[in-house]
């Protein structure tokens, strides 16, 4: 009975997750920084951080936020400054040996909680997150769907997200893809920085239509 429906937030998520943002931008970092491990785990802290977003979509928070000019901007900073500051210590690295065993020892320089963490938060302080569940819950999903539908789409979202960003992270923790980029030594990781930092200001410009 709600195929159609179910079909619909599908594909609208993968049109919205396969476009590159500050969540593609961080688990990148992290394959490409630390290893596999560490980009696993960034991205199944990216698919956790949106279960925030279904959760007060369901229940009904999403539109205060989205109707209060204060919260939305309070949330929008929160995630603009920590964007920024993950940019920053990007933008500062330094400059290392190319070899493999270089690259063997930088996976042990990030613990997979901090990794979790990072893709957490990145997603969970999204406010544009906030207005395209709002809209996804609001608009595609008929506020008549049971609650539990509703929930077995959240879940849904959260898992296919999580697998996305995984194979995202799979693709770029690659031996070989690593050890191209460390070619290009503390350029590739001040260059992520550029692109957080970016991403960080163009929220912080967002504004609440």
């Amino acid at each position: 009975m709600y195929w159609n429906e179910f079909f619909a937030v599908a594909l609208i998520h993968l049109l919205a997750v396969a476009s590159p943002g500050p969540d593609f931008a961080v688990v990148v970092r992290e394959s490409v920084g630390y290893g596999r491990r560490c980009g696993m785990f960034c991205a199944l802290g990216v698919g956790c951080g949106i279960s925030i977003h279904v959760a007060y979509s369901l229940l009904g928070i999403g539109l205060i936020v989205s109707q209060s000019i204060v919260l939305f901007n309070l949330l929008k900073w929160l995630a603009a400054a920590y964007l920024v500051y993950i940019g920053i210590k990007a933008l500062r690295a330094k400059p290392a040996s190319n070899d493999g065993e270089e690259i063997a020892r930088e996976v042990g320089q990030r613990s997979p909680r901090a990794a979790f963490i990072a893709g957490f938060v990145t997603n969970g302080l999204n406010p544009k997150a906030t207005l395209f569940f709002l809209s996804l819950f609001t608009v595609v999903i008929d506020p008549h769907t049971p609650l539990l539908v509703q929930g077995g789409y959240g879940l849904y979202l959260v898992a296919a997200t999580a697998l996305w960003f995984c194979m995202v992270a799979q693709v770029f923790s690659q031996q070989r893809v690593r050890a191209g980029f460390a070619r290009l030594g503390h350029w590739f990781d001040r260059l992520m920085g550029v692109v957080l930092v970016g991403l960080g200001i163009k929220l912080a410009l967002t504004k609440l239509n």
